[in-house]
């Protein structure tokens, strides 16, 4: 039972999985943004209004982690963690990856449903991907996330991270263009 009265249970990603990761919708409608003021000293970052709310649909992911026979790769030091309801219906997921020259854990995507935002299932998540973090003796979290996503980014903050660094082209030629990437860590020790 989670502190917010909702039951679910965090899991290691099973195949079956698979399609209801790819389903689920990691939209998100936010009446506020951080507008990036870049310097040549550096750059500041400015929580603002916005009216009408943005909507961001992300687009799909067209990698694949597949070999050249179809079969799925999976490295050791990658992992995928679902938050399931009690009926095994999948209410979130966050996929990790390990690099051990610098003993950083990448958190490569966190998604919770729309219709669970809000209680705990995110924070469970990031604490599962904690505990992998600290089997794997990393010294820090580390992701990535596009400064319009202001409900991600507090959410991050309250979850003991902060900003470390800035990608004003990250995105350009895609769908996200005229955003940048901001990058957020956190300390294991």
């Amino acid at each position: 039972m989670s502190e917010c009265g909702i039951e679910y249970e965090i899991r290691p990603e099973r195949p079956e999985d698979r399609g209801a990761i790819e389903a689920l919708d990691g939209s998100f409608t936010t009446d506020t943004v951080l507008v990036v003021d870049v310097s040549e000293d550096g750059f500041a970052l400015r929580e603002t209004s916005v009216d009408p709310p943005l909507v961001k649909v992300f687009p799909e992911d067209d990698e694949d982690d597949a070999d050249e026979s179809g079969a799925e790769v999976e490295d050791s030091d990658d992992r995928t963690f679902v938050a399931v309801d009690p009926a095994g219906g999948l209410v979130g997921f966050v996929m990790v990856s390990y690099s051990a020259w610098n003993r950083r854990l990448t958190i490569e995507d966190i998604e919770v449903a729309p219709e669970c935002r809000g209680l705990g299932i995110g924070r469970g998540l990031m604490g599962r991907a904690v505990d992998f973090a600290r089997e794997r003796e990393a010294g820090h979290l580390w992701l990535e996330v596009t400064n319009v996503n202001a409900p991600a980014i507090r959410a991050y903050r309250r979850w003991g991270f902060s900003f470390c660094g800035l990608d004003t082209s990250l995105y350009q030629g895609t769908e996200s263009q005229g955003e940048q990437a901001l990058y957020m860590a956190r300390s294991l020790s």
